[in-house]
């Protein structure tokens, strides 16, 4: 059961469009049953005779509504912990002074505080971790039932209330809370994938480099100690040793060229299937479209980096329901498109990420990048071409 906590992560993976849209829907539904409560117990208080008493009710009501509403904003937005605190301190401050005010107002005494009785209640899940919110409505309930008894009401129809409506209310906010659990941790899940797919490639590169250097490095060491030895006892033989460490050198950086030279020209074919299913893991319906035929390596290197940059921001920014990914072969040139729905008016702007430095390397291969939005769609393209130069920059 998942009670008196919110999802721990990042701020900024809950502060996306998505996750704020989320949020408000949560808020209302959790607010709908508190609302129910104090509803209720304002109906009781309009059959109070006096006036006067009337108002202290509102007032005592309206502290409770306070305390509560800050409550249930806390169950899912981000709080120090100090805060939360000093939230949970005023409903409790609000809940003692509420029994004094509510408890004698209305057409039966302690009807009213039952119902403001059980939105607190309701509300204990989203205040407390469970041990605690269950000694808080066992509280409520007894401070219910001596109300009632104190003033000559209804014993029984006091707990009754405070009881079914409170329990009822509580499962309602319970529900929205898991709801609002669950969505952060996707949301979360979605950037640790990114991040991992990352990981991956980098621990790849690293043990590829390790594989290629580590038999040549070892023999440098071991004739770097050698010729040490024989510097003052032998020189031809230090000569002889020098000229082979020379050429080992020269073997292990001709390795690490071809192997960086080996990332560098990744086929485009093979970054776009692995862009494709790092999308599909995260949640997002990916669409590729094609050519049968490879492209030249001429054209494939700009756009691989175009590609997995774009990539990279579908998952980083915005809520991507969907994307495609769009390769085509125009005359000497080829032209990629990336097409995602993730561009809502609360989108990040590109200046952080990859995408406009791309611009650069693309002018160098005689190629253009434009990036917009339309209609909540966020679109990049990039067009390259064998030889010349463009002097367009990126959109």
């Amino acid at each position: 059961m998942v009670t008196g906590t919110r999802p721990a992560g990042p701020s900024e993976a809950l502060s996306t469009p998505g996750m704020r849209r989320a949020r408000l829907c949560i808020l209302a539904g959790a607010a709908s049953g508190v609302a129910a409560c104090v509803l209720l117990a304002a109906l009781e208080l309009r059959r109070e005779p006096d006036p006067r008493g009337i108002v202290l009710g509102a007032a005592g009501a309206l502290l409770m509504v306070v305390a509560l509403a800050g409550a249930l904003y806390r169950s899912v937005v981000p709080w120090p912990t100090t805060t939360g605190r000093w939230l949970i301190a005023g409903c409790a401050t609000a809940a003692v002074l509420s029994v004094p005010l509510v408890g004698p107002v209305g057409g039966t005494p302690g009807r009213a505080w039952a119902f403001v009785g059980a939105a607190l209640v309701g509300a204990a899940p989203l205040l407390l971790p469970v041990r605690y919110a269950v000694t808080l409505m066992a509280g409520t309930v007894l401070v219910a039932a001596a109300t009632a008894w104190w003033l000559g009401g209804p014993v029984r129809d006091a707990v009754t209330v405070t009881v079914v409506l409170g329990l009822t209310v509580a499962t309602w906010n319970v529900l929205h809370l898991w709801f609002w659990t669950f969505r952060a941790q996707a949301r979360e899940g979605r950037d640790a994938l990114a991040h991992l797919a990352a990981a991956e490639e980098r621990l790849r590169c690293a043990r590829d480099v390790y594989a290629l250097l580590a038999n040549e490095l070892s023999a440098l060491v071991l004739k770097a100690e050698l010729a040490s030895r024989l510097a003052l006892v032998d020189g031809e033989r230090t000569r002889k040793e020098t000229a082979e460490m020379r050429a080992l050198a020269a073997a292990a950086s001709a390795r690490m060229r071809e192997a960086v030279h080996g990332y560098r020209s990744v086929g485009l074919r093979e970054q776009t299937q692995t862009v494709a299913r790092v999308l599909r893991n995260a949640g997002v319906r990916c669409s590729v479209t094609q050519p049968e035929r490879d492209l030249p390596p001429a054209l494939t290197g700009p756009l691989v980096s175009v590609l997995r940059e774009a990539g990279a921001h579908v998952l980083r920014h915005g809520e991507a329901r969907w994307c495609t990914i769009e390769i085509a072969r125009e005359g000497s040139g080829a032209r990629l498109t990336v097409v995602n729905d993730g561009a809502g008016d609360g989108a990040p702007d590109l200046d952080g990420s990859g995408l406009p430095g791309l611009a650069e390397r693309l002018r160098d291969a005689g190629g253009t990048l434009r990036t917009w939005r339309e209609d909540g769609t966020f679109t990049v393209e990039a067009s390259v071409r064998d030889g010349g130069r463009d002097s367009t920059t990126a959109a």
